[in-house]
């Protein structure tokens, strides 16, 4: 599972349904939120899958190992709690927290192009995943773009030299033959 933020209409992808939870109508949500329990802060979500839109109150919800179980008002039952597997959980990007400078949230990461010191197009950022040291974004090759290869970049301060969201581009410090 791709747990990278993502866009969707103004709207941004926190997490995923991915079962039901008990005989109350609760759900398993996957977060892509970090810390976890953070989406929960987040009181109206949109679901979204295919074409198929709803917006939900969250009447509770609490931590539980690896996923979210959330309480969604209206929502009483195993059999209706089941038939939102699938479903991705969205809120608008504007109830997200303002950054200081020098800090991104991840989605805004995706499709920026990445350029070596050399000025060499490297590819694009597809999604960012997050590890135990440190984040790590995978470039994938795209129109122009030095070659056909995947990369995965530490993003760190050694390696990521410029973020211009404006013009669509992070400058790296990255040998293209790794």
């Amino acid at each position: 599972m791709n747990a990278t933020l993502a866009v969707v209409d103004n709207l941004i992808i926190i997490g995923k349904i991915y079962s039901s939870y008990g005989v109350r109508g609760e759900v398993k949500v996957y977060s892509f939120i970090n810390p976890t329990k953070d989406s929960l802060q987040y009181k109206t979500w949109t679901l979204k899958r295919g074409l198929s839109a709803k917006q939900v109150e969250l009447a509770g919800g609490r931590w539980s190992h690896k996923f979210l179980i959330a309480k969604l008002k209206g929502l009483e039952n195993r059999e209706d709690a089941r038939l939102l597997a699938g479903y991705d959980v969205c809120v608008h990007r504007n109830l997200f927290p303002a950054l200081t400078d020098g800090e991104y949230y991840w989605y805004q990461l995706i499709g920026l192009k990445v350029i070596d010191q050399l000025g060499q197009l490297l590819g694009k950022i597809d999604y960012v995943l997050e590890t135990g040291a440190n984040d790590v974004i995978v470039v994938k090759s795209c129109t122009g773009s030095l070659d056909n290869r995947e990369r995965l970049l530490p993003y760190t301060e050694q390696c990521i030299l410029a973020v211009n969201l404006a013009v669509g581009e992070m400058k790296v410090d990255w040998d293209a033959d790794f």
